[in-house]
């Protein structure tokens, strides 16, 4: 079933998935630090990933740390 969820401000269709899969289709690495995600102005902890599911409406915010000078 397609769903449609919000990732950082942008709508867009998105089969059910797990929120881990979900980060790794948008190239964040999961040993990785420097990532934080909410879901529905929640902070998920990285513990929890692999356990939520994103369901329609589902509004996520992924913000990384960008290192540079």
């Amino acid at each position: 079933m397609t769903n449609t969820v919000t990732i950082n401000g942008e709508t867009r269709p998105l089969d059910e998935t797990k929120l881990s899969n979900l980060l790794k289709k948008n190239g964040v690495e999961e040993n990785k630090g420097g990532v934080a995600v909410a879901l529905n102005g929640a902070v998920v902890p990285r513990s929890e990933w692999e356990q939520i599911t994103i369901k329609h409406m589902d509004k996520i915010e992924i913000v990384q740390i960008v290192r540079g000078g």
